[in-house]
């Protein structure tokens, strides 16, 4: 059997006062993922972006410390390092981007390609404008407001978690670990 495929598993969000939002669901649930397979503490890397990354055993983890809505550089920057220093090893990696969806009920996970639709989420377009080739990508419900409106869309995605959606997203942990480890198999 070949050797698992190298994961960098990247969370797209907001930072500093919307960093508890529901649009942040995606650094919440990589804070405790990461916790769960006992990585090493974020430090922040200019040589990935200028974000936070956690190189663990299995899983190599980074945070996107830009807003979401421009995440798209730093996500492929953190990529191409990542990238060279598998090169360097013959290793095989995967880009995996983990975010909040709307289109799920808080706390489900849905896993699609990155060239699937973004369905107006304004951070995968930017990742899908700046990353090149295959990459994966795993949405965390945060459920959706009764009106599609954007202006309460955008109240919505932008409010502060309560503590029942912060447990629910952290109850995603162990779904969101069990498809990265399909994606490594695969």
């Amino acid at each position: 059997m070949p050797p698992p495929i190298r994961l960098l598993v990247c969370s797209i969000g907001n930072p500093g006062a919307y960093l508890n939002t529901l649009h942040s669901a995606g650094h919440t649930v990589l804070a405790s993922l990461s916790t769960s397979l006992h990585n090493p503490p974020f430090a922040k890397s200019r040589a990935h972006g200028n974000g936070l990354l956690s190189a663990g055993p299995e899983f190599v983890l980074w945070q996107s410390m830009s807003l979401m809505n421009v995440s798209g550089a730093g996500v492929a920057a953190a990529w191409r390092t990542f990238q060279t220093s598998l090169r360097l090893r013959g290793e095989e990696g995967r880009l995996v981007v983990v975010h909040d969806e709307l289109e799920l009920a808080v706390g489900a996970v849905g896993v699609k390609k990155g060239d699937a639709s973004p369905r107006g989420h304004n951070g995968l377009k930017s990742v899908k404008e700046q990353v090149r080739g295959e990459w994966w990508r795993v949405g965390v419900g945060i459920g959706r407001p009764g009106s599609r409106e954007a202006s309460v869309v955008a109240e919505y995605v932008l409010r502060k978690m309560s503590a029942v959606d912060r447990g629910h997203l952290e109850g995603a942990v162990g779904k969101v670990e069990m498809e990265l480890r399909l994606l490594a198999a695969a």
